[in-house]
């Protein structure tokens, strides 16, 4: 019985098998990533941390712009 998985045996997996559940997920992620940006750009002289929350969408692939919708677009400064 075999308790791990070498590299050799990565070799032998059908990576394009997973392509219809996997494209579906990254184009929902890059949608969300530029309609966060494009939010974030429109309103940045009344947003705070925007430097924070660029980081945020960016590098928290699907959840950062998420947070972003629900807690930075709160996080501004009334003039």
């Amino acid at each position: 019985m075999q308790l791990h998985y070498g590299l050799d045996d990565l070799k032998d997996i059908d990576l394009m098998a997973f392509l219809p559940l996997i494209l579906p997920v990254l184009v929902v992620s890059l949608i969300l990533i530029c309609i966060a940006l494009i939010d974030l750009y429109r309103h940045r002289k009344t947003r705070k941390n925007v430097l924070i929350w660029t980081f945020v969408i960016i590098f928290a692939n699907t959840l950062g712009p998420i947070l972003y919708l629900v807690i930075g677009r709160k996080d501004s400064e009334k003039y």
